[in-house]
């Protein structure tokens, strides 16, 4: 049963690429520790290895570290990724993952921390983290290429690395809104990437967004009061 259980698992993974947290055998590859290790040697038999983590939605496949090499080649032939992004579609898709991964992993984390400080259950460190629609926000794509769409060549580039990303399950696009993707909270090594981003060449450009949607957030109640102020005179 576990042999039948294990080969389904994998097949989907290869065909699907991701596969949700909730589905019955995503669950069981999370949980049961004898199939799961059973799982990640099948999988490193091949090169692969789980990626998961506790704040994403999903589960998926990536290459072993010691594969990098071999696949992706090294020195003038080596290749930044296997989806046939350019650089600038690699550049746009780091950039989204910074605005909408990063504020939202904030927003987990403290809720977790929060929920830590308040935590009389002694079973609550096993119950599952907040994810979903209630952390996680999306961006507009206009906003988004006012920012950024002349430094990664112009509308027509920007508008077709868009929807690569959208077509390869990074992002889920409706009336110009970006919002993340099955792919997006996996496919990017958080621990590596977040302090580079915060800490590096991104974080003025960033900085300088966020505190421009802040200001324009304070100031929406301001105005709603202005105009009842007005209504009731």
């Amino acid at each position: 049963m576990m042999e039948q259980s294990l080969t389904v698992l994998v097949s989907r993974l290869l065909a699907h690429r991701v596969i949700p947290r909730s589905d019955a055998l995503a669950r069981r590859a999370l949980l049961d520790d004898a199939f799961r290790a059973e799982l990640d040697q099948r999988l490193a038999a091949v090169g692969l290895r789980l990626v998961e983590n506790p704040y994403a939605e999903h589960i998926a496949v990536a290459l072993l570290p010691a594969m990098t090499e071999p696949v992706f080649g090294s020195g003038e032939a080596w290749l930044n990724n296997n989806l046939g992004l350019p650089r600038d579609g690699v550049a746009l898709l780091v950039i989204v993952w910074a605005l909408i991964i990063l504020p939202k992993r904030e927003r987990q984390i403290s809720r977790v921390e929060a929920g830590r400080e308040g935590q009389h259950d002694m079973f609550g460190a096993q119950k599952p983290l907040e994810t979903g629609d209630t952390v996680s926000v999306g961006i507009s794509e206009d906003a988004l290429y006012a920012d950024f769409g002349k430094q990664l060549g112009g509308r027509t580039r920007f508008a077709a690395n868009l929807g690569r990303l959208v077509n390869l399950g990074f992002l889920n696009r409706r009336n110009k809104w970006l919002e993340e993707g099955p792919m997006l909270d996996l496919m990017i090594d958080y621990a590596a990437l977040a302090p580079r981003i915060i800490e590096g060449a991104l974080a003025d450009v960033l900085g300088r967004r966020q505190a421009l949607l802040q200001e324009a957030a304070a100031s929406a109640p301001a105005a709603a009061t202005d105009n009842s102020q007005v209504e009731n005179a």
